[in-house]
């Protein structure tokens, strides 16, 4: 079973819609962990595959998916599943934070 930490950080991740995607600050922040953007990376990467967390929708701060120790592709798959949801990439591998970052305000 899941941290009650990690439970807060699916918690906000949970809340991200289709469409629109967060940053690992941004998660950490609003799961009452500020500074703390790579225990997010640690709680996605934890989840079985099985899991309903929709962690694909977290990304860095510049836009980018961020890369896996393990070579193993994740990284064309988490783009390709934004890409489905309709989020754009431009040539240099970036989404446009401006236009995709979620506002849980709006």
């Amino acid at each position: 079973m899941a941290s009650e930490t990690y439970q807060r950080i699916y918690a906000v991740v949970r809340q991200v819609p289709a469409g629109r995607v967060a940053t690992y600050g941004q998660v950490a922040t609003m799961a009452g962990l500020a500074g703390h953007a790579r225990q997010v990376g640690y709680a996605l990467h934890s989840l079985d595959d099985d899991e309903t967390v929709p962690w694909h929708r977290v990304i860095n701060a510049r836009g980018e998916v961020s890369p896996r120790s393990e070579r193993d592709g994740w990284e064309n798959f988490q783009r390709h599943l934004l890409e489905e949801e309709g989020i754009e990439f431009d040539p240099h591998g970036r989404v446009n934070l401006r236009l995709c970052r979620w506002d849980p305000d709006s």
